[in-house]
């Protein structure tokens, strides 16, 4: 599994270079005080609802998203930001 999330990692960090956004965090120390456990978490700024979501929906990473959907488990939420 290792392996894979690199493999991953790499298809997804590639999606960055043409989108306007920033990483805040990538799977730093946390810890889980409520619900499900995670395996890690990203936090990426952007700078509307409507730039996170061309993300999500460009080729480059839908091609990401497809790779990694095939591991495991994983939760994407859109937050608004104050």
């Amino acid at each position: 599994m290792r392996r894979s999330w690199r493999c991953t990692g790499a298809k997804v960090r590639v999606t960055f270079v043409v989108h306007d956004m920033k990483v805040l965090a990538a799977y730093g120390a946390y810890e889980d005080l409520e619900g499900p456990r995670t395996e890690g978490t990203v936090i990426a700024e952007f700078p509307s609802m409507e730039a996170a979501k061309a993300w999500y929906d460009s080729p480059s990473y839908r091609d990401a998203r497809q790779h990694r959907l095939g591991g495991t488990v994983y939760r994407g939420t859109l937050v608004a930001g104050v």
